[in-house]
């Protein structure tokens, strides 16, 4: 698939990815290209809501840690010096993933300690608290940040 114009929607590829582990794709997959501007954090936050619906189970989870990696797409990149980044939203029956990948910048991306004045610098620690996995690819200039969400799973009989 390729990249969809500066702002615009589209619908992923079934084969464009796969969730934990292996599961098919679900079908309200969505990408979304977006320009580097503070604005635009709002319509990465809609992408979710788009592609998972307000009543999801990892609904809230997905959104704020979409925000944080749409924000430092936008203060610690290229992509906020007049470029743009893409938002992927994957589901499958068991987890979601989010793709935001970047115009890259001087260094990787780090989960940085903060002091507790700081007013920023949680983004990756909560990336890393919340998601049942993450990581990033930096190639060709560009940074992809992705996490990974599972839903919990009770097992018939299990004391709740």
């Amino acid at each position: 698939m390729t990249s969809p114009a500066l702002g615009e929607v589209a619908v992923a590829s079934p084969d464009s990815s796969r969730v934990n582990g292996g599961d098919s794709p679900g079908s309200r997959d969505l990408v979304a290209r977006l320009p580097g501007v503070p604005s635009q954090v709002s319509r990465a936050r809609g992408l979710v809501t788009a592609a998972l619906g307000r009543d999801h189970p990892l609904y809230d989870d997905v959104v704020l840690l979409t925000s944080e990696l749409a924000t430092n797409a936008v203060l610690h990149t290229g992509s906020g010096a007049g470029g743009s980044f893409t938002v992927t939203v994957t589901s499958s029956e068991t987890a979601v993933r989010v793709h935001v990948a970047d115009s890259g910048s001087d260094g990787p991306p780090c989960v940085c300690r903060t002091s507790t004045q700081s007013t920023s610098g949680r983004g990756l620690p909560l990336v890393e608290a919340l998601s049942h996995r993450w990581g990033f690819i930096r190639e060709d200039g560009s940074t992809t940040v992705w996490f990974e969400v599972l839903q919990a799973r009770v097992t018939a009989g299990a004391a709740v």
